[in-house]
């Protein structure tokens, strides 16, 4: 077999130096982001072979491909040239990643059955290597039973895909079925291949967001929190090579890209959902879980009436305070939060002593503080183990910048 070497002029530093990467670009208008995606790959040093399906060639021409590339433009099943060296074997197993972008409903469909009626088909059923697919259609085509199946399908058979996302369809509808962003499709293959994180082999699991309690079909008790914070330590804990499981309440924030999200409503679901993710590393409770529920929901909505109705409150379960309880599935490390409108750091140490948690990430809100804010004041509280604690407070800061520092504590924390 006649090796072929690729020579380019890009740095050696850039993050995808010596990677190769099979671009299968199937038939949707968003193959003309492909262009873009083959531009930037070769900018992070990555060597870029594309196959390009007879759907693709509608809105992407082999020309431009190829240009691009820097490399032929692959797409004939049956080339005598090409399969006079088995091709579609060559192609499949010399590539270090398969990327389908975008990955159309047939294309999703034909991989999910295991069809190879042409080359780009043919290519994934042969490969050894990962895959990852970003899938581009319509809203109600992406909805689809059918197509949510095959998706469930592929990441049993450990395909990674990059989710679409919502906004204005080039059909003029509107909903989720958008192609990712190229730039979030580089972060992807990028983590890809980064080298293992400190906290590889760990398993961390965060709870992020509200709950909502109902009150009858239409009403509810929740609370301000938006989830920005829970979900930025979902997504430094998974970019550290943590194994990570998000169970978030109500949100309306974009799903963190690698990781499990398990979406509930209610804080008895959300402390099902926590229970059924033991056993964990790792455990961080920043959702704000209501306290209590209503004691008998209303099958119907309630009237407004002359007088007021009464609501009969119960407690909810304590997730923070279960985990800890978990006897030998307890997880290492605990970390709950604490949010307070008056004496930050009493309340908070009295929390953590109350709930046995190791630490405790305090913040005040109300009046513009903490909740739906793109910043925050933070204090970490650790217990040692003889019962003492103790208290360090950070600056304020994005809470995308707390998050990257807590999960530097803890990987300090587990690599000490």
């Amino acid at each position: 077999m006649v090796q072929e070497i690729l020579c380019y002029k890009y740095d050696m530093n850039n993050n995808l130096h010596n990677h190769r990467i099979l671009l299968i670009i199937s038939g949707g208008i968003a193959a003309y982001k492909s262009l873009d995606l083959i531009r930037r790959l070769r900018e992070q040093g990555a060597a870029v072979r594309c196959v390009l399906t007879k759907g693709g060639e509608q809105f992407v021409t082999p020309l431009s491909v190829s240009a691009l590339s820097e490399d032929k433009v692959y797409g004939d099943l049956w080339s005598l040239t090409d399969e006079a060296q088995m091709g579609h074997i060559r192609l499949s197993r010399e590539a270090d990643l398969v990327l389908v972008a975008p990955a159309s409903a047939n294309m999703i469909g034909k991989m999910a059955q295991g069809l190879a009626d042409d080359l780009a088909s043919t290519v994934l059923l042969a490969t050894n290597k990962p895959v990852m697919i970003a899938p581009a259609m319509n809203v109600m085509m992406w909805q689809h039973a059918a197509v949510q199946a095959n998706i469930k399908t592929l990441q049993q058979r450990g395909v990674h895909v990059l989710m679409p996302t919502s906004g204005v369809m080039a059909c003029g509808e509107e909903g989720e079925g958008r192609m990712q962003e190229v730039a979030d499709i580089i972060k992807a293959v990028t983590a890809h291949f980064a080298v293992p994180g400190p906290l590889s082999g760990l398993r961390a699991l965060v709870t992020s967001g509200p709950t909502f309690e109902p009150i009858d079909p239409v009403r509810f008790i929740g609370n301000r929190s938006s989830g920005k914070q829970g979900h930025a330590i979902a997504a430094a804990l998974q970019q550290q090579g943590a194994e990570t499981i998000l169970v978030t309440g109500p949100t309306v924030l974009p799903k963190p890209q690698g990781l499990k999200v398990i979406e509930v409503q209610t804080a008895r679901e959300m402390l099902m959902a926590c229970e059924a993710a033991l056993p964990a590393d790792i455990a961080v409770c920043a959702a704000a879980v209501g306290d209590f529920r209503v004691a008998d929901i209303a099958l119907q909505k309630i009237k407004k009436g002359a007088v007021p109705p009464t609501l009969e409150l119960t407690e909810n379960p304590d997730i923070l305070a279960a985990l800890t309880k978990a006897g030998n599935r307890r997880p290492r490390l605990v970390i709950g939060f604490a949010a307070e409108t008056e004496n930050l750091l009493q309340n908070a140490n009295a929390k953590l002593l109350k709930k046995n948690c190791d630490w405790l990430v305090a913040n005040e809100v109300g009046e513009g503080k903490g909740f739906d804010q793109g910043e925050n004041t933070v204090t970490l509280l650790k217990r040692d183990g003889v019962g003492k604690t103790a208290s360090t407070a950070w600056p304020q800061q994005s809470k995308d910048a707390i998050a990257r520092q807590l999960v530097d504590e803890i990987a300090k924390a587990f690599t000490d």
